[in-house]
């Protein structure tokens, strides 16, 4: 019987531990920034599909960036355009961004990066006491002795002498392993192209493109442009995108595009 007692009270104690970590679950909050000056409105139709799906049709492109509050840690999702990026470059830099609500580039714990290309990768020096995570094939470029064209692997500098950590991600990634923050495989566009879920108790899912999409048409339609890395892969990646969104009823935000960052509020404010 005294067996039986303590077995019970260990299970309870065991049931009440976790109840208790349900309950203590962090808030999570997102914010976007501006990180890049648009352009005037270009065409899309050759260059962002190579089957020709968009006639006549001109965007202007944008360039967002994203800050995730997960309890009293933070993260950054890609790091938009340098400073000193000719035509382009932010008004405002990440750094002044912060300094709005009083964190300090040593208080980034991650910065999550969803491909290697300059306009998502030009501030990232700013947060060496960040963990980086990136697609471990996007790692492998970057990291390369002779980079490809196309890879900006300068702003890496800390991570590649190992100044500063980085991980490397063959898969998925559950950044707090509570399941409110995953980044997601998602390649095609480059290599080791990644997308990131985050999951907010007020709006619902949303999940950030990076590029594996670069506008609401590209989406829809499927368009591969002709620059993308591996069509195939590209194709099956928005497919998945497409699927998370219809299981878990979340809102695409494509990064690019102007008519999709508007869903989120601007900085300082943040959705939750």
């Amino acid at each position: 019987m005294k067996r039986t007692l303590t077995i019970l009270a260990l299970g309870a104690g065991l049931w009440a531990g976790i109840a208790g970590t349900a309950l203590a679950a962090a808030e999570v909050s997102l914010a976007r920034f501006d990180c890049g000056t648009p352009q005037a409105p270009t065409p899309v139709n050759q260059r962002f599909s190579d089957t020709f799906a968009y006639g006549d049709l001109k965007l202007q492109f944008v360039f967002s960036c994203y800050l995730i509050k997960h309890g009293d840690d933070y993260m950054l999702w890609d790091t938009g355009h340098a400073m000193n990026a000719p035509n382009v470059a932010p008004k405002t830099s990440l750094v002044d961004y912060l300094k709005q609500i009083n964190v300090t580039p040593d208080q980034i714990k991650y910065v999550g990066i969803s491909h290697y290309h300059a306009d998502h990768t030009g501030q990232i020096a700013s947060f060496p006491k960040a963990t980086l995570l990136i697609g471990a094939k996007e790692w492998e470029a970057i990291s390369s002795p002779k980079p490809a064209q196309g890879v900006n692997f300068k702003p890496f500098e800390s991570w590649i002498k190992s100044d500063s950590k980085v991980e490397a991600l063959p898969l998925d990634k559950d950044v707090f392993e509570d399941g409110t923050v995953v980044v997601l495989r998602t390649p095609g566009h480059t290599p080791g192209h990644s997308s990131l879920l985050v999951k907010l108790a007020g709006m619902g899912t949303v999940v950030l493109s990076g590029d594996a999409v670069h506008f609401r048409e590209n989406l829809d339609k499927v368009g591969v442009p002709a620059f993308n890395y591996d069509r195939a892969q590209t194709v099956a990646s928005v497919e998945r995108l497409k699927s998370i969104a219809t299981n878990l009823k979340a809102t695409i935000i494509i990064q690019h595009d102007a008519r999709d960052i508007e869903r989120l509020p601007v900085f300082p404010a943040f959705a939750k």
